[in-house]
């Protein structure tokens, strides 16, 4: 893959500290450097993806009540404890 370079000013406890880990590492700072922004950015795009999926699945307007999580959750701890409540809220079918 190329390569090309890139410039940035960072703070200098921040470059100090990223020298102490690729010393630790015995890897370059660049190398840490470049493995922290695909960390970052892999990251990013998770999430993007996790709200993305999360907006679709709403969007169906399957949920469950707050009536019957609140039993569920008192539930908890004792002797009837319930199981997990299932959907109890669906879209019109209209």
């Amino acid at each position: 893959m190329a390569t090309e370079r890139l410039s940035l000013r960072i703070d200098a406890d921040l470059k100090r500290s990223l020298e102490r880990e690729a010393e630790r590492e015995e890897r370059s700072t660049s190398y840490l450097a470049v493995k922290a922004i695909e960390a970052m950015l892999r990251s990013r795009a998770e999430k993007r993806e996790a709200i993305r999926s999360a907006v679709a699945e709403a969007e169906k307007g399957v949920f469950i009540s707050q009536e019957a999580m609140d039993a569920w959750v008192a539930s908890w701890g004792t002797d009837a404890e319930l199981p997990p409540p299932e959907p109890d809220i669906h879209p019109d079918p209209t």
